[in-house]
């Protein structure tokens, strides 16, 4: 397996050179042949890369430790199932399975690129390889994890505990194939500046796959969430990790270009802007990158580590003055084919949304390099904690979840403020509502009720659109209002699939308010038999059981809860013990309603092995945070479900050359 494997990376390099040689001469001698066959190379790398994937698999499966990276993840004791986490738990399977997805990704979106972009999309899909090419040699040269021991070991080191979750099979290669793939978007936009037309026929692709990156991100992210929240033993769910920061920074940047980048395909505006946003995009996935298998900062996300943080730098230094290098080349071609024409329109509103985005993101950056800055120049390890970042972020994601709610509901080019006070009445009526139920329940912090109040706002506001669309279906064609709301849809598959969005992220926001804010929480020593009283709950330690196993000792603390003196469940809080890696992993036991969740974790057995210490918290509202992610997953599908081509109109750019293929295709 370490030569097929090995073998099977060598394959992939030179056929991504040639990918990338090939390209850019085939541009520049218009041979269409070796354009062809340049493609060809990169659809290539896909079986080449899976192989390379299937040998340390089957590595691990036979338990072959022979090979270093096999020995150092994994051991006899480790339940088959969690070879795949195993592939991926250190920084050389890890960067093995983003080469694959980067091939994957490169491969599967040049052959559904339409052809009709001519050099552009050859231009891309040689920017994708030689990114591809930088992975690649990495691998082969710094971090091949088909490296093999003088001396075969007889059993392996083991899992790292905490990556024994069944998150961990879905969220790291979620966030490892959401921050490569912003490489799609991105080397489609090079394309265009590389090849000299710059007009919209990448538009579409770039919004599609730029969606698709999008998606990847947030999911992951919120799977993160969910993974620190059952297993770190804490009680929260996001802490402003410097590893949840690098995947959260290109996802900000994603959801501004998405959203501008609406206003270039109907508007024909913000071209400059859009280059320069997936640019910045780009560069913070590769930033997300150097912070994930770089180790440069301390994190309880990072679980190996790499002398590899001056690799991956120096390569974001690199693609950033490349990236922009071309933008400022092309500058003057980037025109706009129209000024923005008011500040109260449907486009402003997206500009401002922008500049919102990023100011979060590098806000959060400058929280993520703090610590490297403060060694550097103090000569001592400092680190910027939760306040800075809910303190600073806190307002302006805030005015984002606002702005969320009143930009859907202007029009293009200009508004008027009566017209703008006319839409925005139902959805303040709704926010108004809100605020004096919870006033009269007895809420009165500001940050909160604000919260509770915008959100209400927003939700009202995708609504009503919903609602007015669907009445006007209805009695146009004469159909019952299910069935036009069915056809609404279907019309406008990427507005109101944006719209099931929206409603995905109040869903978060309303969950993030409520346990940031009401969250209850007590420590706690209990004796078989003794309760402890938390908010409407009380919790019965009964027992504590212990389970040996070759790898690991189990102990799993039952407890009986009751709400108002009546029983309602048992639960079970799980820890684990294990002494080759020295850690202890948790489980914490946690019973989930729509109205809040009671937490319970188990810490240690007293000396007279009759007590255990347990944390109690009551965490309000986290159950809907858990829902927004299928919310987002639905809205992601709609957005990019393909619909039937229809004629638009369509504003040409001042830089289309004489004799180039008119614009029209799609991704």
């Amino acid at each position: 397996m370490a030569y097929l494997g090995t073998g099977a990376l060598l394959i992939a390099t030179v056929l991504a050179v040639y990918g990338t040689v090939g390209g850019v001469l085939a541009v520049r001698r218009r041979d269409g042949a070796l354009a062809v066959s340049a493609q060809r190379a990169a659809y290539m790398t896909v079986p080449a890369m899976g192989l390379a994937v299937l040998a340390l698999v089957i590595a691990f499966i036979d338990h072959d430790f022979s090979i270093r990276y096999v020995a150092e993840h994994s051991n006899r004791a480790m339940p088959r199932i969690y070879t795949w986490v195993a592939f991926y738990a250190g920084n050389e399977g890890s960067l093995l399975f983003v080469a694959f997805a980067l091939a994957a990704f490169a491969g599967i979106s040049m052959a559904m690129v339409t052809r009709r972009i001519g050099s552009q999309r050859t231009y891309a899909n040689a920017v994708l390889m030689a990114l591809l090419t930088f992975f690649l040699i990495v691998l082969l040269t710094l971090a091949n994890p088909f490296e093999q021991l003088a001396v075969a070991a007889v059993d392996g080191q083991g899992i790292n505990p905490l990556l024994k979750h069944p998150g961990m099979f879905i969220h790291p290669p979620l966030i490892m194939t959401g921050l490569i793939s912003v490489s799609v978007p991105f080397a489609l936009a090079m394309g265009a500046l590389l090849s000299g037309r710059i007009d919209d026929d990448w538009v579409d692709a770039g919004r599609v796959w730029g969606l698709v990156a999008w998606a990847m991100l947030g999911t992951g992210l919120l799977l993160g969430a969910w993974w620190a929240y059952t297993i770190l033993g804490w009680g929260g769910y996001w802490a402003w990790d410097p590893v949840e920061n690098a995947a959260l920074m290109p996802w900000l940047g994603l959801t501004a270009f998405i959203h501008s980048i609406m206003v270039q395909k109907r508007r024909g505006m913000f071209r400059m802007w859009n280059i320069a946003l997936i640019n910045i995009s780009f560069a913070l996935g590769n930033f997300g990158v150097f912070i994930n298998r770089g180790g440069p900062v301390p994190s309880v996300h990072s679980f190996g580590a790499s002398t590899l943080g001056w690799v991956f730098l120096a390569f974001l230094g690199v693609t950033l003055v490349l990236s922009f290098g071309a933008f400022f080349w092309r500058m003057g071609l980037l025109k706009s084919a129209r000024p923005l024409e008011s500040m109260l329109s449907r486009e402003a509103s997206f500009l401002v949304n922008n500049l919102l985005l990023l100011a979060i993101a590098f806000i959060t950056m400058f929280g993520v390099v703090f610590p490297l800055i403060a060694q550097l120049f103090v000569g001592r390890e400092l680190s910027i904690a939760r306040p800075y970042y809910d303190a600073v972020n806190g307002p302006l994601l805030l005015a984002l979840l606002a702005l969320m709610g009143i930009g859907p509901l202007l029009p293009w080019r200009t508004a008027s403020w009566a017209a703008v006070r006319k839409v925005v009445v139902v959805p303040g009526a709704a926010a108004g509502a809100v605020l004096a139920v919870l006033l009269i329940a007895g809420m009165r912090g500001v940050p909160a009720l604000v919260g509770f109040g915008v959100s209400a706002f927003v939700a009202a506001s995708v609504l009503q659109e919903w609602a007015r669309g669907t009445v006007a279906r209805s009695r146009q064609a004469r159909v019952a209002l299910p069935i036009a709301f069915t056809q609404l849809m279907a019309a406008n598959r990427p507005r109101y699939g944006g719209y099931v969005v929206h409603l995905a992220i109040v869903l978060l926001a309303f969950g993030i308010v409520g346990s940031s804010f009401f969250d209850l929480e007590k420590d706690v020593v209990l004796r078989t038999g003794e309760r402890a009283a938390l908010g409407d709950y009380e919790v019965e330690f009964v027992r504590v059981d212990t389970t040996n196993f070759a790898d690991r000792t189990e102990r799993v603390a039952t407890v009986n809860v009751y709400r108002d003196g009546q029983f309602l469940t048992s639960m079970g809080a799980w820890q684990g013990f294990y002494p080759s890696f020295q850690m202890i992993s948790t489980r914490s036991a946690i019973r989930s309603t729509p109205k809040e969740d009671l937490y319970v974790l188990f810490s240690e057995v007293q000396s007279d092995g009759q007590s255990a210490v347990f944390r109690i918290l009551v965490n309000p509202l986290v159950w809907w945070m858990w829902l927004s992610g299928p919310v987002l997953i639905l809205g992601t599908v709609i957005a990019l479900w393909p619909a039937r081509e229809r004629a638009m109109a369509y504003v040409p750019s001042p830089a289309r050359r004489p004799g180039d293929p008119q614009p029209g295709g799609a991704a």
